[in-house]
């Protein structure tokens, strides 16, 4: 993470929160903050496991890790 104030320290992780919250606002429709901690554990795994990637050719990231031999 950033320091405060300084976003162009780490320009990726400062796209990826602010992507993250828009999809929080948007898709999703959470209001309370009591759901937030729960719902970024789940988002966690998804985007990490599950989600469909254009850079990899709409595949997993599990798939794509099983096809070059890393699982």
């Amino acid at each position: 993470m950033s320091r405060a104030g300084t976003p162009t320290d780490n320009p990726i992780i400062e796209s990826l929160n602010g992507w993250i919250k828009e999809e929080m606002k948007i898709d999703f429709n959470l209001k309370s903050a009591e759901c937030i901690p729960s719902f970024i554990e789940k988002y966690v795994r998804y985007f990490n496991n599950e989600r469909l990637s254009y850079k990899l050719n709409y595949k997993t990231p599990v798939q794509y890790r099983i096809e070059q031999g890393f699982k």
